[in-house]
């Protein structure tokens, strides 16, 4: 048996180069998703934060950029301490329409079909906020 793939396509009424900031700025990724610790760019290292302040150590999630073709496509890994090692792989392609942006994720390696349901339901959530800052 392979490994679900989670893919999800938006559409947005923003340019193709909104939504990308929306993607990599540290910034404007704290609005719709989580804190980062550096905005994402070619071959960087991130940790998402979370929002407990008083812990001492934030990490979140963290992953490696891989690919970075701006305002294309951007691929990277992405881990947290639920995942118990595993390393998953998410992919965001953005595609130019009239009047707006095609923003596919494919979210790929989530081993277990929980793990599967509860990314899911996550990533329907950070969606809804991205959608509303960008309608």
């Amino acid at each position: 048996m392979t490994d679900p793939v989670m893919v999800k396509t938006i559409y947005l009424k923003a340019s193709l180069d909104k939504v990308w900031r929306h993607l990599v700025d540290k910034e404007l990724l704290a609005r719709w998703f989580h804190e980062v610790d550096r905005d994402l760019s070619d071959k960087v290292a991130f940790q998402y934060l979370s929002f407990h302040y008083d812990k001492a150590d934030r990490k979140l999630m963290w992953g490696d950029v891989l690919e970075f073709d701006p305002p294309r496509k951007l691929v990277h890994t992405f881990t947290h301490e639920w995942l118990k090692g595993v390393i998953t792989t998410v992919t965001w392609d953005l595609l130019e329409l009239d009047g707006g942006t095609q923003l596919t994720m494919t979210h790929e390696g989530i081993p277990t079909f929980g793990e599967l349901s509860d990314h899911d339901k996550g990533w329907d959530e950070h969606f809804l906020r991205l959608r509303m800052m960008l309608s």
